[in-house]
């Protein structure tokens, strides 16, 4: 059952006092980039409608504005996932948004459950889904759910819940207008504060674009295979990587097939560690390389010379040191217990995946693997709080900028020109060769400062987006061809 949400009317949480904030410094856990911040701790009441109930803190921090004469108005920023948290997300990508901060305040707010915001870790993180089998699925689930049950009521941490969550955060800052970045996920959020808050948002930037009315799931293995085809198709049509590597298509195929009949023993020294590792390679953990590699424009320059190496030469210790790679790169990444409240709540409730559809499913590289791990965790996890027109289609009147990767797995181009549909004043631009979440794109930064400075997209520049080109192809492990 699927809960519905009416505040603020009969909200147990009191209207906000002004927030105090202390100097403080945040930091990426993995990557230790280290920014200099104020920051401070919101209380707030977990489940809404039940006064003298359990309260959780939001963690919220401040990056000043350089300027002394700044914009009165801030930039919000909202994280992906479900389950990053904010800050973690800007130590990242600070420098991305270095030429906004010259004039506005940037303020982070760790959602609910991720963080430092009561996050809801698991043992086990998102990957699970694609490496294990139901019934270990299953398992731990329910090992999660019990681990959290002292702490957290999960119903309560969704985005209707968590919009609520920034309103108070803005008015206890005391900004009367805010602009909004989501990424991924924080695109949700941010369409959905927009949705409950219009008067409250002068502008939004929205990059990796999730439709208000879809429900994210099905379609992620066809939008993955499509976009590493595209990329293996951009490789084949440049004489370098053409040369190097004939038909990178073919290279993949050949792989797959290959690890489809048996896992292939590897030894591999780790990346992050140095340290000796040997264990089988196999199908999933292709699938994790091929998904993961290709978020990114960097990642992706990588993938024929990859798949070449273990296609022509069956050298899979390449392939093997990239897995390693990018799971420690997004190792924690997610609160696992927050991802789960927000999809079984917001996304899986609505599939409607027909046999056809399964059927074109199992024939990408990440199968049905991903929807029928959702699907075991959400006949498990509780159903959550959902605001009534949480999926209708939003229409806007707020200037909006909205950013796609032409080769993104997971929000392709086709999904923000949908949501574009609804802003009267919007604007989507598409960067071919990148990956999800465009953000860090060459000139982007210039951008989205000149659209926040006019709160406007009449007359905005775009034209150096079309110019900008993703990392080249590595043709050998010393990089590309010169």
């Amino acid at each position: 059952m699927l809960l519905s949400l009416g505040l603020p009317a009969g909200s147990a949480t009191p209207p906000p006092a002004a927030l105090e904030l202390t100097p403080c410094e945040i930091e990426h856990p993995l990557l230790h980039t280290v920014v200099a911040a104020e920051c401070g701790v919101l209380t707030v009441a977990e489940n809404p409608h039940v006064a003298g109930g359990r309260q959780i803190g939001l963690a919220v921090a401040r990056v000043p504005a350089v300027s002394r004469r700044k914009e009165p108005d801030p930039l919000f920023v909202l994280a992906g996932g479900p389950g990053q948290a904010a800050s973690e997300f800007y130590a990242t990508v600070a420098p991305a948004l270095a030429r906004i901060r010259r004039e506005r305040d940037i303020v982070l707010v760790d959602q609910r459950g991720t963080g430092r915001s009561n996050r809801l870790g698991c043992a086990e993180g998102e990957e699970l889904l694609y490496r294990a089998g139901q019934a270990e699925i299953a398992a731990a689930t329910r090992g999660c759910l019990g681990d959290l049950g002292a702490r957290a009521e999960v119903s309560w941490y969704t985005t209707s819940v968590a919009v609520q969550d920034l309103e108070r955060v803005r008015a206890a800052l005391g900004y009367e207008h805010i602009n909004l970045y989501g990424t991924s996920y924080g695109t949700r959020v941010a369409q959905h504060y927009l949705r409950r808050f219009p008067e409250r948002v002068r502008a939004v930037i929205l990059d990796g674009v999730v439709p208000a009315p879809l429900a994210l799931g099905p379609e992620v293995a066809l939008d993955a295979e499509r976009s590493l085809l595209d990329i293996l198709a951009r490789c084949a049509a440049q004489p370098p990587c053409r040369s190097r590597f004939g038909d990178p298509a073919q290279a993949y195929r050949s792989v797959r097939a290959a690890l489809a009949r048996r896992a292939v023993p590897v030894s591999v020294s780790d990346p992050s560690t140095g340290e000796p590792r040997r264990f089988d390679f196999t199908a999933e953990h292709l699938a994790t390389v091929l998904r993961l590699a290709s978020y990114s424009a960097e990642y992706a320059a990588l993938l024929p010379l990859l798949l070449g190496e273990a296609a022509s030469r069956a050298d899979y210790a390449p392939l093997a040191a990239q897995f390693l790679l990018v799971e420690r790169a997004y190792a924690g990444a997610v609160a696992t217990g927050m991802h789960d409240s927000v999809v079984c709540t917001e996304d899986v409730p609505f599939y409607r995946v027909s046999a056809r559809e399964r059927t074109r499913l199992a024939d990408t590289f990440l199968g049905t693997a991903q929807l029928d791990g959702l699907e075991t965790v959400c006949r498990i996890w509780p159903h959550g709080a959902i605001d009534p027109d949480f999926h209708a289609p939003l229409t806007s009147e707020v200037p909006a900028l909205l950013l796609s990767g032409g080769d993104d797995p997971v929000t392709p181009p086709a999904f923000a020109a949908l949501a574009a549909r609804g802003f009267a004043h919007g604007l989507s631009v598409v960067l071919e060769g990148f990956g999800h979440g465009a953000l860090t794109a060459p000139c982007l930064d210039r951008v989205m400062a000149q659209f926040l400075a006019r709160a406007s997209v009449a007359g905005l520049d775009v034209a150096c987006t079309r110019a900008a080109r993703p990392m080249p192809f590595f043709t050998s492990v010393n990089g590309p061809a010169p």
